[in-house]
């Protein structure tokens, strides 16, 4: 009967501390809120270009993982009660991190690396080994993407979001398709036979591609320009062009169309591609001598 109620005395002893430390995560997570809303119109609300927002939104991200490991190390002061107990709460912790948590410490490293380094940010379009998207957040553990290709041999956005740990960043080879600007170089090929006329085929290829890129504007690094090379079969006529990457497929389509209309027209240039000929010749007779 003594040890049962000292059991309840102890439990009403303890009570105050579970209250303290409720009443101090209650009013923790209100200030968190307040500030995070605070800092949230005052920074994306100013915020201009796509750098501007993305250092706003890798800011808040700091913040929330900052607030929250100042509040654990608040909590395990308060529940240790010194500094020796702060210590030792430190050491436990440290090595249940780097036992159990090596994977997640690793995406914390590549999270680091992001937000120093920046060889990508949020709206960028990157690849990652065999996976290619669009950045739509980073976190302290994994990258968002929104995934082009996968479903479909091409480069259009499939409708499904990858989540890529932030460890692999350490493994795998990054491909940004805009970090220096938004443009990257393209090409349509087409191989036109020996027989044709060469200067018309370009023509219709520069005329094509003056065209789909009529509305691009001055930001293109370069204007668009042909290239001829020799093919077994014939020469091969590449037209080669900057343009947005998230407009590649379509500005590939339009222009696809373009030359093969103009080379239909044509009535000297002619589509080289692979097919056999059989080629009838009278055998002449040798001379006697």
């Amino acid at each position: 009967m003594a040890d049962y109620l000292a059991f309840i005395q102890g439990i009403f002893q303890s009570f105050p501390t579970f209250f303290y430390l409720l009443l101090i995560l209650a009013v923790s997570f209100a200030i968190y809120k307040v500030i995070t809303a605070a800092l949230r119109r005052a920074l994306i609300s100013k915020a201009k270009t796509k750098n501007q927002k993305n250092n706003a939104l890798v800011f808040l991200s700091i913040w929330k993982y900052a607030f929250t490991i100042i509040i654990i190390i608040g909590l395990i002061f308060y529940l240790g009660g010194d500094i020796a107990g702060l210590g030792l709460w430190a050491g436990l912790m440290t090595a249940a991190l780097g036992w159990a948590l090596q994977k997640p410490i690793t995406g914390i490293a590549g999270y680091l690396l992001v937000v120093i380094k920046k060889p990508f940010q949020i709206g960028d379009r990157i690849e990652i080994g065999a996976v290619k998207g669009d950045v739509i957040d980073i976190t302290l553990t994994h990258i968002c993407l929104r995934e082009i290709g996968g479903t479909i041999a091409t480069e259009e956005i499939s409708g499904r979001v990858i989540l890529l740990p932030n460890s692999i960043l350490f493994e795998q080879n990054i491909i940004n398709y805009t970090m220096m600007d938004e443009y990257i170089l393209d090409q349509v090929v087409i191989t036109v036979t020996y027989d044709s006329n060469l200067d018309k085929a370009i023509k219709i290829c520069q005329d094509a591609i003056d065209k789909v890129t009529q509305d691009f504007g001055p930001g293109m690094p370069k204007p668009p320009y042909i290239r001829t090379y020799f093919q077994p079969s014939g020469i091969d006529v590449k037209t080669r062009y900057y343009v947005k990457a998230s407009e590649r497929i379509r500005v590939v389509s339009d222009l696809t169309q373009e030359i093969f209309r103009g080379i239909n027209r044509a009535i000297d240039v002619e589509f080289a591609y692979p097919h056999t000929e059989v080629v009838l010749r009278k055998k002449m007779k040798k001379k006697a001598r």
